[in-house]
């Protein structure tokens, strides 16, 4: 065996620097990106056309990184942009010819991903098209969201367990009087893999079992929260909104359809590994080939739920690198203020919203010189709870 076969063969995670550059780079794309859609999200809008938006800014910033490598780095969309509105959960990314267009008062969710040579950088946004501060439910929703996004990490560290992180989402989306959406999985990321082994369930239910894993030094982690004014029990609508598919690496079968056959060829070549949107396909004939490759299993389908008309969903995606020194969230954007109906009061969760994110280190470090930022906390990472007061864009970054 070569020496060049054995360098494949080493993962590559966050000790090397290099990849943490990647990340980096795909993560400021990423809240660029998003920082593009959301100003082009006004009433009377076509999703669709937004959408593209995202993933053409995001396919012209990846394309003009790494150039001039003697290697080719593959790099561009790992997620499509994806705008789903008041009760519809996620995926929506609709075909070109779809009409739907959002309207003033829609409560929006923005979900997108890019990668650079594999790392993966996603992040998800909830935003409500008005002006002025959001209240009522929808407040409260947005609120529950973003304060379990603020527990979780803060609680996925090393050496912590994921069955930990999914209780304490269950008692802060019950603090809003929300709950948090099932089936939805904060995955571990991994070059080229958007969906890695390593899970935290959103909600523990007999029909979901996953493995008990605990967080390690070095891990990066996408972790996915939406939580409901409704039930938290979505259901599937309408199988024809699906448009986003991935490749399943594992499986083959010999297509009966040549419309399929067709079809499987172009996703091998264009899509072989992360997320696609069949908008992205140049056969636009290709809903039964598409269907065909979903029945065999070569696909897996990523379905358009939705909560029952007149609920609230709202969605927040970060993606964190569990660096040594302490937890990177590198995905992130201010939220409208919120003016909730609920205040959290629970000291469990008060607590957890004040653990620091990054690891203190022992023995007698050399004090830093006082100069940048010497009024502040020495990492600025107490979250508040978000009350009927709170203008939310402080919590963040």
């Amino acid at each position: 065996m070569s020496s060049d076969d054995e360098r494949e063969e080493v993962e590559l995670d966050l000790s090397s620097p290099d990849v943490v550059t990647k990340y980096k780079n795909a993560a400021e794309i990423i809240n660029k990106a998003l920082q593009l859609v959301l100003s082009e999200c006004k009433p009377k809008a076509k999703i669709v056309d937004v959408c593209e938006i995202g993933d053409s800014f995001i396919r012209e910033q990846t394309g003009s990184m790494y150039k001039n490598v003697k290697k080719k780095i593959e790099r561009g969309v790992a997620f499509p942009t994806c705008i789903s509105v008041n009760n519809i959960v996620g995926h929506f990314s609709p075909l070109a010819s779809d009409q739907t267009v959002m309207e003033e008062g829609d409560i929006l969710k923005i979900d997108m991903g890019c990668h650079i040579d594999g790392f993966i950088a996603v992040a998800a946004h909830t935003h409500v098209l008005q002006e002025g501060p959001v209240t009522g439910r929808a407040a409260d929703v947005i609120a529950a969201a973003n304060t379990a996004a603020e527990v979780a990490l803060r609680l996925v560290r090393p050496g912590k367990k994921n069955k930990d992180v999914t209780e304490a989402l269950q008692k802060v989306a019950a603090a809003y009087d929300c709950k948090i959406v099932e089936g939805v999985l904060s995955h571990q990321l991994k070059q080229f893999v958007i969906d890695g082994n390593k899970v935290v369930l959103s909600v523990s239910n007999p029909d979901t079992r996953v493995d008990d894993a605990e967080f390690e030094e070095n891990e990066v982690y996408a972790i996915d929260i939406v939580t409901s004014t409704g039930e938290g029990k979505p259901k599937l609508v309408d199988e024809k909104q699906t448009t986003i598919y991935k490749r399943a690496v594992d499986k083959n079968y010999h297509l009966k359809m040549k419309a399929s056959r067709f079809i499987f060829s172009e996703i091998s070549q264009k899509f072989p590994i992360l997320p696609f949107t069949a908008r992205a396909l140049e056969e636009k004939r290709g809903r039964l080939g598409l269907v065909e490759c979903v029945n065999h299993d070569l696909l897996q389908p990523y379905p358009v739920l939705h909560e029952k008309p007149g609920d609230y969903v709202a969605h927040i995606k970060f993606t964190v690198l569990l660096m040594p020194n302490g937890s990177d969230r590198i995905t992130s954007h201010a939220l409208q203020e919120l003016q909730t109906t609920k205040t959290i009061d629970d000291p469990e969760i008060k607590a957890w919203l004040a653990l620091g994110t990054k690891t203190k280190k022992k023995g007698g470090g050399k004090k830093k010189k006082g100069k940048k930022g010497d009024n502040k906390p020495d990492d600025s990472t107490v979250a508040e709870p978000m009350d009927s007061t709170t203008n939310v864009g402080a919590s963040q970054e």
